[in-house]
């Protein structure tokens, strides 16, 4: 059985990785594509986005694959998608995803698997947006470009020349070695298939950040009522300072919506009817989170609703 091109995707919350391989898989229909999904919540709010005909996917959630507590599943999963007929496997790691051991994971997929994978690539997205914010902020933002081959500067759109500058110096500080281009909307040049990015290798394997320990606490919330638009926004806005990221989908009254935030931007599309409403919650302030949760919904909203770890 011939070698699997395998990318990891990484980079923050809300930087664009589901939007690039929503794009990546539009544009290689004629292949045989695997994907492997991490996110922290509970519910896999992108993985119903991403499921589409001729897609193998697996769904790791709950933590990071790159934590002992899920490192194990993630070699599991790697290597029973090695045994499959796929020509490409891309990995999409959570915002809070540390990659740095992603070669010894690899390792084990060969000691239980075989020679299955020839990584060419592991790349983060960058938010241009709010990249300058987090990388002060989030040690892990520095760590994901540190450990990539390709740093892909996402909404190019949505900065002036003067801040892509910027954003360009301070993502070379940080990994002068990687192959750096920039997009609008997750599109993004296909020319790196043609490449092996692990040429481009700057910093060596090393444990990851990511611990039991400091694992973020999710919440979900659900509801079976109808809001308005002014409602939801408003209990958004409410609880949003206290979240990495809110996502999900929500029926309102003029009907349903995909819902997703980044940082104060809130983003509502048009998306198919669900049983129930639901939103995931990535939080700040630990379970904390649950009464900021549930004070702002009864102030803002005041229907009946259910949280769930």
């Amino acid at each position: 059985m011939k070698q699997k091109s395998l990318y990891v995707l990484t980079g923050f919350l809300g930087a664009g990785k589901t939007s690039l391989l929503l794009h990546l898989l539009e544009q290689m229909q004629d292949k045989k594509i695997g994907v492997i999904q991490n996110e922290f919540g509970k519910l896999g709010i992108d993985g119903e986005i991403i499921r589409r005909n001729g897609v193998e996917m697996t769904e790791i959630g709950r933590g990071s694959i790159f934590c002992s507590c899920l490192k194990l599943s993630f070699v599991q999963a790697l290597s029973e998608m090695g045994r499959m007929e796929l020509d490409y496997v891309f990995v999409e790691s959570s915002g809070l995803a540390d990659p740095s051991n992603i070669e010894e994971i690899l390792e084990a997929v060969r000691v239980l698997a075989g020679d299955v994978y020839a990584l060419k690539g592991v790349i983060c997205l960058v938010d241009g947006v709010n990249f300058m914010a987090q990388l002060s902020d989030e040690q892990t933002v520095d760590r994901q470009l540190a450990h990539c081959h390709m740093a892909v500067i996402n909404k190019a759109d949505l900065i002036s020349a003067e801040q892509l500058a910027t954003v360009v110096s301070a993502v070379r500080r940080v990994n002068p070695l990687c192959r750096l281009v920039t997009c609008t909307n997750g599109k993004v040049d296909l020319d790196f298939l043609n490449a092996d990015l692990t040429e481009l290798q700057w910093v060596a394997c090393e444990a990851s950040l990511n611990t039991v320990d400091n694992k973020p606490k999710t919440i979900s919330l659900e509801c079976e009522a109808a809001l308005s638009q002014d409602a939801l926004l408003a209990f958004l806005r409410r609880v949003q300072p206290d979240c990495y990221r809110i996502k999900g989908f929500f029926q309102l009254t003029d009907g349903w919506r995909q819902v997703d935030t980044v940082e104060k931007l809130i983003d509502m599309k048009p998306c198919e009817a669900r049983a129930v409403s639901q939103l995931v919650f990535l939080s700040k302030i630990g379970p904390q989170v649950i009464r900021s949760i549930d004070n702002a919904w009864k102030e803002t909203v005041g229907l009946p609703m259910k949280l769930k770890n």
